[in-house]
């Protein structure tokens, strides 16, 4: 493997030129920060989502999941604090028109003169104000008289207001969670920096349910947990960091918060945050409903509102991250390679076929070949070009492996098998070539420690 450096601007190239990532609305000259998941990157999305999935709740008999809806009753953000404390202080530049966070005006840059900063030109700034993240809409057919709704923030509070819901259904309880993935949208001031901050975007989040006084252990499982999650599916650890928050950078709501930070192109970035957010939401919609959400323990006679541990991670985050850390130039400067050095359960593709000619029946037979592995991975198909050529396009799209039908294949129902990341082949007899396939493209096993210390 290289040394090579890896920039943004690579693998915003890549992610348009191979069809994983378009802007949004391209042809009308895009909508800023909002992007349209390709063919490639649609499946590699899946993959980290359904790999989290897997992680999370399918490997487990202690965490359920939950879908959400979209919108929910204003209350529920009157409740969260969402409507008075979910804000940013912005601040205008009046000759520009551009809109900065008043707490990030050293990082910012002036649209118009990128040299500067705001302020530092010929404009002047408005004095700071609050400015609410939450996009608003409206519920009803005449706009003037319906009801004012919100987009969600986050997938959290709809976890929360369903807590008795998924208590009373499942039969869990405390230590147990529940989890959901779903679309969330905040109106960022500055978004940017490609996947990294879009105002709509993927949450993969997990409340798990504590008894008090028991949090601080499951607040430590979860950090090392989550991060051997990124650790199992190749990101490089010397590119990864779990970092304590400081007192001042705390929530209201949290005893403690620890993020999975990545160093992105664009420098060391938050992927995934571990609250530990004490009883704050639960008691925050039992005031606020009414309705009582405290959990009685039949065994131990008690009765309490648990504290909650909460791993949030962004789906779109650990994409760009999974992105980042795979790609990778190699060979000689005349002749680079570009590759994707993806997990091999996370790629799009997990095998293609090539027929060696168009002609004696090998097409024919490279079709059956797709049949048979189509039945369980994802497969492609290319007859185009060179094989040279066509085992380069899969690597760029981070496909781990290739067959090769020729006309050996023929005479003796073998192929060939190639490794994306060490280029190396063998001949595979068609009879073993779906189990070595799907041994060689299926996930990690799961994380074996299921509880602190355990």
């Amino acid at each position: 493997m290289s040394n090579s450096v890896v920039t943004m601007d690579k693998i915003v190239n890549l992610c348009k030129r191979r069809g994983f990532v378009f802007q949004s609305s391209e042809i009308y000259g895009g909508l800023i920060s909002c992007y349209d998941y390709g063919p490639l990157g649609v499946e590699l999305k899946r993959n980290v989502k359904e790999a989290w999935w897997r992680d999370t709740v399918s490997s487990r008999a202690d965490i359920v999941g939950l879908d959400c809806s979209i919108l929910m009753h204003p209350k529920v953000w009157e409740a969260s604090g969402h409507l008075t404390n979910f804000s940013d202080p912005m601040v205008d530049c009046k000759l520009c028109k551009g809109r900065f966070r008043a707490d990030q005006l050293e990082q910012a840059r002036c649209p118009k003169k990128p040299s500067k900063r705001p302020g530092e030109c010929e404009g002047e700034l408005t004095e700071a104000r609050a400015f609410n993240l939450m996009f608003k809409t409206h519920m009803g057919p005449v706009e003037d008289t319906a009801a004012a709704v919100y987009l969600r923030p986050e997938t959290a509070q709809g976890i929360f207001v369903n807590f008795s819901n998924v208590v009373n259904t499942s039969r869990n309880k405390p230590p147990f969670g529940i989890a959901q993935i779903g679309k969330s949208f905040r109106n960022e001031i500055t978004p940017g920096n490609f996947l990294f901050r879009t105002r709509e975007f993927e949450q993969m989040e997990l409340e798990y349910f504590v008894k008090p006084g028991e949090d601080d252990a499951w607040y430590e499982y979860w950090q090392q947990r989550r991060l051997q999650w990124y650790l199992d599916y190749g990101i490089d650890p010397a590119k990864l960091t779990l970092r304590a928050h400081d007192e001042d950078e705390l929530a209201h709501y949290a005893k403690g918060c620890c993020d999975v930070e990545y160093e992105f192109p664009i420098g060391w970035q938050e992927l995934e945050g571990i609250a530990n957010r004490t009883d704050f939401d639960l008691k925050q919609h039992i005031e606020h409903s009414g309705k009582d959400l405290s959990f009685f323990d039949e065994q131990d006679k008690e009765r309490y509102v648990p504290y909650v541990i909460e791993p949030s991670a962004g789906a779109d985050r650990a994409t760009l991250a999974f992105l980042v850390d795979a790609y990778d130039e190699d060979g000689p400067e005349n002749d680079r390679r570009t590759v994707l050095r993806l997990h091999p359960s996370l790629a799009p593709i997990k095998v293609a076929v090539f027929p060696l000619m168009r002609k004696g029946g090998l097409p024919e037979k490279a079709q059956e070949l797709i049949a048979l592995l189509g039945s369980r991975v994802a497969v492609d198909y290319d007859q185009s070009g060179s094989i040279g050529r066509r085992y380069r396009r899969q690597d760029e799209a981070g496909t781990p492996l290739g067959v090769t039908v020729d006309y050996q294949t023929l005479e003796d129902e073998t192929v060939t098998l190639r490794d994306r990341d060490t280029m190396e082949q063998e001949r595979v007899a068609i009879s073993e070539l779906l189990d070595v396939v799907v041994e060689k493209t299926a996930p990690p096993p799961p994380y074996p420690k299921l509880s602190p210390g355990g």
